[in-house]
């Protein structure tokens, strides 16, 4: 799986909790970051170079733990890799749809996450579906502070505000978290709404959702690790991609070695810029120790 950064780390949590016995590689491309201040046809070259590299070091799925990348490169990944079970994120705009209260919505995300034809055309469905009124809010440079990992730092806050307080003021009750990194600051997203509105605000994040379908199309595709056969096996009877907020595709059956197969669960990082960085970020977020390696590509 990857990111442009740290954010998909929010994603591969849901992952390692739900399928605990797959081996797992995570890239984070913060040598690119953000994907979201770049062009479409940018992130989408970018994103078949990284799916490359996972490929070339084993992969036998795919999970694009970006919205960006998602609404940029979801197609080409596709036509690339027709026999890969593939996944990727969207903003969860149809439980949101479900959940608010009064129709208003409010979308936090990259500004090519909202602008993106995809995602234009899903937000145009699920309105006219719900009656549900979308307010889109793209955050630029929110990102960015996020990966410098001080999560509780003032510019964060001072963001949060700029970006949420206008959509409170319009009336949203229901804030879609449409990017993977948002959900690590929900501690001063929290207080910010709080400072704001009395009102009750649901937040939509859809790491979950996400992981429940890579374990489908995993379960479907009979590629789940055999680990799970002694326990933790995965709900895959659970709704798929257009009512979660994940983005999938899966195709014929990919082999796997019965190495891959049988042996301990293992969790292996690379990143484009620093090791060390990454490192931090797998114990300050996740609490974990993985090995990391910097890699050029």
């Amino acid at each position: 799986m990857f990111d442009s950064g740290v954010g998909g780390l929010s994603v591969l949590r849901h992952i390692r909790a739900q399928l605990p016995h797959e081996h797992l590689l995570y890239f984070a491309d913060s040598g690119f970051a953000p994907y979201g201040d770049k062009p479409e046809s940018v992130v989408a070259e970018r994103s078949l170079a990284v799916a490359g590299f996972l490929v070339a070091n084993g992969a036998k799925a795919l999970v694009v733990a970006c919205n960006t990348a998602t609404v940029a490169a979801i197609k080409v990944l596709r036509a690339h890799y027709p026999d890969m079970p593939l996944v990727g994120v969207e903003p969860g705009l149809k439980p949101a749809a479900a959940a608010t209260r009064n129709g208003k919505v409010g979308v936090l995300a990259t500004k090519v996450t909202i602008a993106g034809a995809k995602f234009l055309l899903l937000r145009d469905q699920i309105s006219a579906a719900s009656t549900a009124q979308f307010l889109l809010q793209g955050c630029p440079g929110l990102v960015d502070q996020i990966e410098l990992g001080d999560l509780g730092s003032a510019q964060i806050r001072t963001l949060l505000e700029r970006y949420v307080v206008p959509l409170l003021d319009q009336g949203a009750d229901t804030l879609v978290l449409g990017c993977t990194h948002y959900p690590f600051v929900l501690a001063t997203l929290g207080q910010v709404i709080a400072a704001a509105t009395s009102r009750d605000i649901v937040l939509i994040d859809t790491g979950d959702a996400v992981a429940r379908q890579l374990a489908r199309l995993l379960g479907a595709a009979g590629l789940l690790n055999q680990g799970n056969a002694a326990g933790a096996v995965p709900d895959l009877s659970r709704a798929a991609a257009g009512a979660t907020g994940a983005e999938s595709a899966a195709g014929s059956h990919v082999a796997v070695t019965a190495a891959g197969m049988g042996a301990a669960p293992t969790l292996q990082g690379y990143t484009s810029a620093s090791a060390t960085a990454l490192s931090l970020a797998f114990a300050n977020l996740l609490g974990i120790d993985a090995p990391v390696r910097e890699v050029v590509i």
